[in-house]
């Protein structure tokens, strides 16, 4: 079993940045693939960023964040972090790290069975 805690949402300005910590609990993140999804109102959840440490570090991120967003995890501390480079007022979502068992890196919400329960993006213009 794996329990996950986000923290670091806020209110920022379009042009600023954040970054987001999502803490685990019960194992290892280095076991899991961990990835990163968001979901604004009205809209569907949606892919953000992944990583898996196993074999050597792999990553993907969705074209809309590419280049200005970055995962990665602090080994120590068991917690995998999400930060956010020039925030737009399109990345105003509700932000959710997830677990997968999978050493593949995939972007489907059914490939992850665990879940936090999310840490809220607001980015004003």
């Amino acid at each position: 079993q794996v329990h996950l805690v986000e923290s670091g949402g806020g209110l920022v300005q379009a042009g600023d940045s954040l970054r987001l910590a999502c803490a685990a609990s019960g194992s290892t993140l280095s076991t899991y693939t961990m990835g990163w999804f968001r979901q604004a109102p009205g809209k569907e959840r949606e892919f953000v960023a992944a990583e898996t440490w196993l074999g050597g570090s792999r990553t993907r991120y969705a074209d809309s964040v590419k280049g200005r967003f970055t995962i990665s995890r602090d080994s120590a501390k068991n917690t995998v972090y999400l930060q956010m480079n020039s925030l737009k007022p399109e990345d105003t979502a509700v932000y959710m790290c997830a677990a997968d068992r999978s050493l593949a890196i995939r972007i489907t919400l059914s490939a992850y069975e665990y879940w936090g329960q999310g840490t809220q993006v607001t980015v004003s213009s």
